[in-house]
């Protein structure tokens, strides 16, 4: 079997502000451009069976300077929608709610036909995702490249875990992590790895 590495896209100017983004395509700030070539040390040591990405720029520009061409996009993949919070910080989201948790909230609906996700509905998401991705772990490593929600909801369901436990796994920009097996189930072997 194996493993699933997780690959966070680098930065941008809104994960640097901690404004939230999801449909908002912006692109790698130099940094994030330097974080992403700097994965590829990481990944080169690896074959893939799978390389998959988020259908956005951010993750894509990431996947080609991290060294994975040919990640293939995947609309799954894409982050956590943020409906009416899309551009929005926690910060200003809790003058307004200040009970408000996205982890167990999720988002109210927002313009431009962006409903916004509930957990579930992310978790669900994530589940797709995985049973495409299991067959793919037979014939050895796959490789995710998205974003830091998405990422952490898809690593609490491969735990077992419901999709708010995502919140447990703080993910940062420009890393890759790695979901492996022991005695048969699945566990954290590597989180945040940088170069």
């Amino acid at each position: 079997m194996g493993d699933l590495l997780l690959v966070r896209h680098g930065e941008t100017e809104w994960s640097v502000s901690g404004q939230h983004t999801s449909w908002t395509d912006l692109p790698l700030t130099q940094h994030g451009e330097e974080q992403a070539k700097a994965l590829a040390p990481l990944l080169s040591r690896r074959t893939f069976a799978l390389a998959l990405t988020s259908p956005l720029g951010r993750a894509i520009r990431t996947a080609e300077l991290a060294g994975l061409t040919g990640a293939v996009p995947d609309p799954d993949l894409h982050e956590w929608d943020y409906g009416a919070y899309e551009g929005v910080t926690t910060v200003d989201i809790h003058r307004a709610r200040p009970a408000w948790d996205l982890w167990l909230d999720g988002v109210p609906p927002g313009p431009e036909g962006h409903p916004g996700e509930s957990p579930a509905e992310i978790g669900a998401r994530a589940d797709r995702v995985l049973s495409h991705v299991d067959p793919a772990l037979t014939d050895g490593d796959v490789v995710l490249v998205a974003h830091a929600h998405f990422l952490r909801v898809l690593t609490a369901r491969r735990l077992g875990l419901p999709p708010a436990e995502g919140r447990l796994f703080q993910l940062a920009t420009g890393t890759v992590s790695r979901l492996s097996t022991e005695h048969d189930r699945p566990v954290i072997a590597e989180w945040n790895a940088r170069a």
